[in-house]
């Protein structure tokens, strides 16, 4: 707002006539009213946004410490390739094919291709920008970040195995195209929306996504030499660092605010803040539940807690309060959270009895407690269906486990997806990169 700079030398000059001209254009200024609404939102974006993007740090964390030592480089080049690779295809085609406006290809089901966003033009007037609820610029980073995590969910159960290259290119799929047209559907306004169907922050929009394409890629990849034994047991692979596992794990539990909160959509108003505080709230008490409860459950079953078990129960009570981290009560946020903690334990080891190797139990904390959250909106929001809640975790599933499955049987015969026998008992960080990430220590 340029033009306020110009009252000061005319305050100086007392008893001139241009005072009047001073006052005649502070009164045109517009006020918080008119432009509070859309300051605030877009700062809202931009905060829960970065929130976002440093669970892209959590991932990579949680990732390299679950992974055994010889497999940590390939981890980290996946974390910040993917990130970059879905920075640049959301912008390219998955921004506006995810939110096409009236420019629908296939009315409610596929939006524009290849349509590059255009942000707010470089110093926009304030008259100008109140006219929208917040800018382009943060509106598009707050989704951006959205889809990096949803190829994160992927990054983490197929690791020690996966060849990059290919990987990536799955990557590129996911974030330009699958994740785009599957979110259209709710969010970009297409016929779930219509339909009535409720996911508030993404229990199945983002994390059902990542887990179902996650399970596709196992299955087809298979499981890690030596993880099952012929004769049916489970042969434990620990990762590389507890610690900076459980740094991942606190890394994401912070963004998680960012990730909910964020999708309040609107700080303009003190009932929008006052729910955002409410978000953040109901959102922490969830993965606390998820937490003690995996705790509790470990101690009883296996005779000591599990701390890789406990991390992620602290994940899937975030994941489970996703759809719907508005509506409930505290107490309600820790029920919700706590089942997502109690489905952890009991989906980890179901896995392995059908030899899906999945490394960090992604697809139980993001696919099955996704599944879990997406139901348990209708006990609290009274606008939803437990037939629509269904019919959309059936569409996410059967589209996104649908697609993947194909595309990764596709790059399996053109392009081979996973390493020789010999690269990976040697360790990806060698055999694909030529570095490892502790090259003082014998291999893990």
């Amino acid at each position: 707002m340029k033009f306020l700079k110009t009252l000061a030398p005319a305050a100086a000059l007392i008893a001139l006539p241009s005072l009047g001209l001073a006052q005649e254009a502070e009164a045109a200024a517009p006020g918080f009213d008119e432009i509070g609404p859309y300051i605030m939102t877009t700062l809202l974006f931009c905060m829960a946004g970065f929130l976002v993007f440093f669970m892209a740090a959590g991932f990579a964390m949680l990732e390299g410490g679950l992974v055994r030592s010889k497999n940590v480089t390939m981890q980290m080049t996946k974390n910040i390739a993917l990130y970059s690779i879905a920075a640049i295809m959301y912008w390219l085609i998955g921004f506006n094919l995810m939110y096409p406006g009236d420019a629908w290809i296939m009315p409610g089901w596929v939006g524009p291709l290849f349509v590059p966003t255009t942000l707010d033009p470089v110093g926009v007037a304030a008259a100008d920008a109140a006219l929208d609820y917040a800018s382009i610029g943060s509106d598009f980073f707050f989704q951006l970040v959205f889809v990096a995590a949803t190829a994160s969910i992927v990054s983490g159960a197929l690791a020690e195995r996966i060849k990059l290259w290919p990987f990536l290119v799955f990557v590129i799929l996911l974030t330009g195209v699958m994740y785009p047209i599957s979110g259209s559907w709710q969010w970009g306004g297409g016929w779930l929306s219509e339909m009535g169907f409720s996911d508030f922050a993404g229990s199945t929009v983002v994390h059902s996504v990542g887990g179902w394409a996650a399970l596709a890629g196992a299955i087809v990849l298979g499981p890690r030499i030596g993880k099952y034994a012929k004769d049916g047991r489970v042969t434990p692979l620990p990762g590389s660092n507890l610690a900076l596992a459980t740094l991942g794990t606190f890394i994401l539990w912070l963004g998680w605010f960012g990730f909910n909160g964020g999708s309040q959509l609107a700080m303009g108003t003190v009932g929008d803040i006052s729910d955002v505080s409410r978000i953040f709230a109901n959102t922490n008490m969830a993965a606390a539940a998820g937490a003690v409860t995996t705790l509790i459950l470990t101690q009883m079953l296996y005779k000591k807690p599990d701390l890789t078990m406990v991390l992620n129960g602290a994940l899937a009570g975030l994941v489970s309060i996703t759809a719907e981290p508005l509506a409930p009560s505290l107490f309600g946020a820790l029920w919700i959270g706590a089942i997502g903690g109690v489905i952890v334990v009991f989906a980890v080891p179901m896995l392995d009895k059908f030899k899906i190797d999945d490394v960090v139990g992604a697809v139980p904390v993001h696919l099955f407690a996704g599944i879990w959250g997406t139901i348990a909106v209708v006990f609290y929001n009274g606008d939803a269906h437990i037939v629509t809640q269904i019919v959309g975790i059936v569409a996410y599933g059967i589209f996104t486990f649908g697609a993947s499955l194909i595309l990764w049987m596709i790059l399996k015969a053109a392009l081979g997806i996973r390493v020789s026998e010999e690269d990976e008992i040697n360790g990806l960080d060698m055999a694909e990169l030529g570095m490892e990430a502790y090259p003082e220590f014998s291999k893990g």
